[in-house]
Order: C-alpha cells, then structure tokens, then sequence
C-alpha cells in the first residue's frame, strides 16, 4: 500500500521549530495545586452555551476576564461567570474583569491561558496573538479562514510552544473513539471508503443596511475582512444568542463543510489514519444562492481520493456522521446528544450513535498489542490536564489544521466546479494558479497576521 504523503506525527513534532527562550511552565508541569486563571475571548452563543460551562465546572481553573467586541455581550458574559461562582460560593462574587480589546486581556499576566470563541474569521489571528502572549489555548474549530492561516497558525503554536487544543469535541466522546479504534484495528478490513454527511443552511433573503449599534465595534469585528455595512443579519441578535447570521456568509466562513465538516472530517483522519496530511485529488459540485445576504454553499456533493487510495466523499445527501466502508463490513458513528440547539437531531429525535454491518463488531475487545487512540473524557478537561502536563491534547493545532485544509480543499472545488490535484506537503495545487489564489485572501490593515 502505499504511503500517504504529509507530515507523520513523529516527524512534525520532532522538526517543528521552538525558540531559545519559553516561559519556564513550557518544560515541566505545573504545580498540583495552582489554579489556571482562564480568559474567554468572545461571549456570544457558543461561549455561553458550551465553552464556558465546559470550563466553569472544574474547579482547577477559574475564569478572571472576559473580552467582547459588543459591550452588550460583554456584560453578560461577566454577568454569567460571575454568578456561576457567587452561586457555587454562597458568596458575592464580582473578580471578572470585562475587555473591550483582546491585546489588552493578552496583557494581563495573571490569565495562564485563553478559550477563543469567535467568529470563524477571527480564529486564526487571535490564537496566535495568544500563544505569542505566552497564553496556552483552546480554540473553537474550524482552525482557520484559508489554508494559508491555518498553517500560519500551526507554526506560531509549534514555535511557541503552547498547549493548543482544537475544539474538536467529538474526540472525547466514546462512539467516536470506539469506532476510530475498531477501524484503526482493521474490524471491518481494510478501510476503503468514508462517507461523511453533513446538514446545509438554506438561502436568506436581502437585507437593508443599519445602524451600526452604540455597543459595537463592527470595525473590529469585521477585523482583516473586507467593509461591508452593517446590517444585523450579517452579524448577530442584538437581542438574544440564536444562531448569528455570519456561520451564513463567505466573508466569515465557508458553511457547514467547515462548520460541521471539521468535526466530521476530523473523525474520519482519525479512524483513516490520515490526521497529518489531507487528500491528493478532490472535486465536486454545489449550489450556492443566486441572491439574499446569506451566501455560503446549499446542497452539495464532493469527493476526495487519498495517497493510499482511501476515498471520502462528503454530502448532505447521506445521514449526518460518518460511515467507515471497509472489505469486511462498515461502522457508522454519529453525535447522540445535540451540543447547540442548531445541531441536526436537537429537536429530541431518537439517534443511534453508533452501528455496524455486524454488531459483533461493535462487542470486539481491542488487545493489549493493537492501536489504542489517544483517550479523553472532557475536551476541555483534557486540555486543563495537558496545560498541567504539557503534554500534547487529543486535538493538537497541526491535526486540528489538516480536518479544516480539507474541508477548505472541498468548498475550493465547489466553487471551481473541476478536479483539483493537491499535494498535502507543499500545501498547494499542482499546475493551478487559481486555485493556488484561493489559498489565502486579501487582509485589511490592521487587522492582518505580522
């Protein structure tokens, strides 16, 4: 068989650069006792439902600041860490300090380390702002806007030498790492063949600009995108924390097949054995709305041969998860819990997370000899116990890169409508110049990576 191009494990954690001069934490482990004093950057829906609780709850860290670009969500994003500890103290509790500007929390010392949950187009930029600041991160997939930031991003980290853990959640869920394991320990043969579904977001109509709100810095907020008016559409409730409308435009975002292709397509390396390199042939076609402000892909099909010859193709048409073909037999593995009520399944239907072509398969006991996958419980709490290890977390920044390339590498063939040829090495198209130019995009100063 051959062997898939890319970076090994082994051989990108042992060429990646690190500089001769790290704070002392970077080379042994924390001490037991001392508590993590954590940053939230970014207080809109995700942070509150998901990325705070996940790291309220555990009493070995404690969130000291919160940073907004809304003042609005500001607030309220101190308001519920604070009266999370107040309530679990049966005390007044008022230490959150509220930022307006994420540098200005990266100043601050006494924050160990930052949970990044922005929009989609400030991921990149700000974690590396972070992991230069000293700051050990947890970062909200996808990991980038373009390929170019999400390798930009790997190398900071590796360079850095932070603890970055993507957040990749399906990781620590057991059907997950159950079915990677079965498929890694070869159950159902050889693995051929992957399908991942995935759900899409519908067309929106058009939407008349508006003031810009008082308590927004939409300046900011756009940060190295391109200005467009502001409308709230575009941006997100200034009432409320539904589903902000930007997951819906390109400027901010590829749609689902990064939105929920990361998570999928991360899966699928791990059971594929692939997490450190990517496709070498991929195309396939979608629909994209013809008007409205809301612009990301709608139904779509595409398809990606790997260098072992393992084929993947991605759609809406197939169930939301993934499903591993192998000579012997298939295992599919979907979420059986809802993280957001904007998850496919959230309206309380009955999922079956995880099934097979033979459920003796499902019962086979891994030996001590065969592949045991990296285990976690928590995402977030393994990424509070590796701060204090250093060791690497389940979802490191350079396996977290490689699920967002892909699913990047899939919408570049949406919108070229032909067959692209990658080398997962060089990160780049062979003998395509435009599709080379949708690498990257141009940045607005001064807001751009340095």
């Amino acid at each position: 068989m051959a062997r898939n191009p890319g970076i090994s494990r082994r051989s990108f954690l042992t060429t990646a650069a690190f500089p001769a001069i790290v704070p002392s934490r970077v080379f042994g482990q924390m001490p037991p006792n001392s508590r993590i004093n954590v940053g939230a950057i970014g207080a809109g829906r995700i942070s509150r439902i998901h990325d705070l609780p996940a790291i309220l709850k555990y009493d070995s860290a404690r969130v000291i600041a919160v940073c907004d670009l809304d003042a609005k969500r500001l607030e309220q994003g101190k308001l519920l860490v604070n009266e999370y500890y107040a309530k679990s103290s049966g005390k007044v509790y008022d230490g959150v300090t509220a930022y307006h500007n994420y540098h200005e929390l990266l100043s601050n010392k006494d924050i160990d380390a930052v949970v990044i949950s922005t929009p989609d187009h400030q991921h990149a930029i700000v974690a590396v702002d972070a992991v230069r600041a000293g700051k050990d991160v947890y970062l909200q997939k996808p990991a980038s806007l373009t390929i170019a930031e999400g390798r930009y991003l790997s190398n900071a980290v590796q360079a850095s030498g932070r603890i970055l853990q993507i957040g990749s959640q399906q990781r620590s869920w057991k059907q997950f790492h159950r079915a990677c394991e079965l498929a890694r320990n070869g159950r159902i043969g050889e693995v051929k063949h992957v399908e991942i579904g995935l759900p899409v977001d519908p067309a929106g109509p058009d939407a008349p600009e508006m003031p810009v709100p008082p308590n927004l810095n939409y300046d900011a907020w756009l940060g190295s995108t391109p200005v467009v008016y502001y409308t709230e559409m575009r941006v997100h409730p200034q009432n409320g924390f539904d589903r902000p409308g930007w997951l819906r435009c390109e400027q901010f975002g590829a749609g689902m097949i990064t939105g929920w292709g990361a998570h999928h397509v991360d899966t699928a390396h791990w059971g594929m054995n692939t997490e450190y390199t990517g496709p070498v042939e991929v195309w396939g076609t979608a629909e994209f709305p013809k008007h409205g402000l809301w612009d990301v892909h709608g139904k779509f099909k595409t398809q990606a041969v790997y260098a072992n010859g393992v084929t993947m193709t991605i759609s809406d048409e197939y169930p939301n998860g993934i499903k591993f073909y192998g000579t012997k037999g298939w295992i599919f593995v979907t979420r059986d819990t809802p993280v957001t009520s904007s998850d496919p399944g959230a309206k309380g239907q009955k999922i079956q997370p995880l099934s097979a072509s033979d459920p003796r398969i499902l019962g086979s006991v891994i030996g001590p000899n065969e592949i045991h996958l990296y285990k976690s419980e928590d995402q977030h709490g393994n990424w509070l116990d590796c701060i204090r290890s250093r060791k690497q977390p389940i979802a490191p920044v350079e396996i977290g890169h490689r699920a967002c390339s892909t699913c990047l590498l899939h919408h570049i063939a949406m919108k070229t409508g032909r067959k692209l040829h990658w080398d997962p090495i060089k990160e780049r198209f062979k003998n395509d110049d435009d599709a080379n130019a949708m690498l990257s995009r141009p940045q607005r100063a001064p807001y751009m990576f340095t």
